[in-house]
């Protein structure tokens, strides 16, 4: 379940934007390169799960990003980390707090409607050492990725990926990565599907792979409804899944 439990935290990491004509991030696992806007908040109120048969892990928590300047986002995730490793009855359920991350996004290139240049950002991010050892490795990580973005009218692709260093016993610095599509329908709703994979994370653990579906609606003027599944696919465990849902906020 170590691959899992990684996907859950990396599901709560991405930081997004709203249903427009460049809507990515929350709630796929592939992030987006472009900012919040200056002087404005994005604050997503999230739930994030990865399953197998007979067992589930993931996060709840808020995941909060402003920015500061143009092209400049900071982020800070505050997470609950859960587990529940024997079944899905509520004594089997085990919960604490988890790492707290704080990450800075910089976009370095902007696309332009003339060329195939995309929106180009780093988005590197730091886990500190807050969780207890159910949940974290009680050592500080670092995730180093680049993302990139083009859109075409109502259609957008973006993706990237990166490298984690993720320290403790038994661990392994591993890469992430994949690619999205997804497609504005209207004012309100968003559709996409991406493909995301990783390496191994631990010494007992293994690679997967991922296939998403996700949406986005927006309720009101400053809040939407996220939410994407899909399954996983992983050589040595179960195949299980993936879920992420969040009601966020932007002022």
């Amino acid at each position: 379940m170590k691959p899992l439990r990684r996907l859950a935290i990396i599901l709560a990491l991405t930081g997004g934007g709203a249903v427009g004509p460049a809507a990515a991030g929350p709630p796929y696992l592939n992030d987006d390169p472009d900012p919040t806007d200056v002087g404005h908040w994005e604050i997503y109120n999230f739930a994030v799960g990865a399953g197998a048969p007979g067992s589930l892990d993931g996060q709840a928590g808020f995941d909060l990003n402003y920015g500061v300047a143009k092209d400049l986002q900071l982020t800070a995730v505050l997470p609950l980390a859960f587990d529940n490793a024997r079944s899905f009855a509520v004594e089997g359920l085990r919960a604490g707090p988890g790492d707290v991350e704080l990450a800075v996004k910089y976009r370095f290139l902007h696309q332009s409607d003339d060329t195939w240049t995309p929106d180009v950002a780093v988005f590197p991010r730091l886990f500190a050492p807050t969780a207890d050892r159910r949940f974290g490795s009680g050592r500080f990580g670092l995730l180093l990725p680049v993302w990139a973005e083009k859109d075409f009218g109502p259609w957008s692709v973006f993706g990237g990926g990166g490298y984690q260093i993720n320290p403790g016993a038994g661990q392994l610095d591993f890469w992430q990565g994949g690619v999205a599509v997804s497609r504005t329908l209207g004012e309100r709703l968003s559709l996409g599907a991406e493909l995301y994979g990783q390496t191994r994370d631990a010494k007992d653990g293994d690679a997967f792979r991922t296939l998403n579906v996700a949406a986005t609606y927006k309720l009101m003027t400053h809040w939407s409804l996220l939410a994407s599944v899909g399954p996983t696919w992983s050589p040595g465990n179960a195949d299980g899944y993936v879920f992420y849902l969040a009601l966020k906020a932007d002022y």
